[in-house]
């Protein structure tokens, strides 16, 4: 089977709206589509039903085969304060996982605000990510019963009608010392190794780390290297079904 892309621009708010320009800039110079991972709540200021500029950009971004995904509601700090989550949270959500820890009707309130706010700023989605990937079983159960069609996971997408899974790790960076330097050589060659291997790469990016170059290059070199090894690019979407046959055909060059 062909290996397949799956590039995420995560955290994609008012607040971060200039720093996910030059993402898109980066990635339409690629060619690749983009599964945008919208925080429709406050976050660091606005909401986005509040920023029409960033509304327009991302539904023009959809019209050109980008898909949008739900990505938590307010991206905060979970339910519980203490424990083996709060750790959890610290160490992959960076104290932001809000759907840790929720039960069904917590789960569902958050889910039904930030599916209104992409409604109000005239966005849809299909899909669901949890910051830092941190879904209860609450959380799960919540999103099968509002009608979400996939959800994705450290490891791998998720199909929420089937229960189907499709293997495909989720590399990405590590802002900041030692970590930067080995996260970017761990997408680079994690990314050939599983392309060789014709399974699912996933690489997630955040807006603050466009303003980093060390970081930039090596987002260009693992997306590159994965494209030369035959990988092709498509969206979250598209691999769960549930979006059209050319949503996730590469984008052209200068999109």
């Amino acid at each position: 089977m062909r290996a397949r892309l799956v590039v995420s621009l995560h955290d994609v708010a008012p607040a971060s709206r200039q720093a996910s320009e030059r993402w898109f800039a980066e990635l339409d110079r690629l060619g690749v589509p983009s599964s945008i991972l919208v925080i429709p709540g406050r976050w660091r200021g606005r909401s986005l039903a509040e920023d029409s500029e960033l509304a327009s950009m991302l539904a023009d971004r959809v019209v050109s085969g980008d898909e949008i995904v739900q990505h938590g509601w307010r991206h905060g700090v979970g339910a519980d304060g203490n424990g083996w989550r709060t750790m959890t949270e610290r160490a992959l959500a960076r104290g932001a996982g809000e759907f840790a820890a929720l039960s069904v009707p917590a789960a569902t309130l958050r889910l039904r605000a930030g599916r209104a706010e992409l409604t109000a700023a005239g966005l849809e989605t299909a899909g669901f990510t949890a910051p830092g990937w941190l879904h209860s079983p609450g959380t799960l159960q919540a999103l099968r019963q509002e009608g979400y069609s996939f959800t994705t996971t450290h490891a791998g997408l998720v199909v929420l009608a089937t229960g189907r899974r499709l293997p495909g790790p989720a590399f990405s960076h590590r802002a900041g010392g030692f970590g930067e330097a080995l996260a970017g050589q761990l997408i680079w060659r994690g990314s050939r190794t599983v392309v060789r291997r014709g399974g699912l790469v996933r690489i997630a990016l955040h807006p603050d780390e466009i303003n980093r170059p060390r970081l930039r290059e090596q987002t260009r070199r693992a997306i590159g290297s994965a494209l030369d090894a035959g990988a092709q690019p498509t969206t979250y979407g598209r691999l769960a079904g549930c979006a059209p046959a050319d949503a996730g055909s590469p984008a052209a060059p200068g999109r």
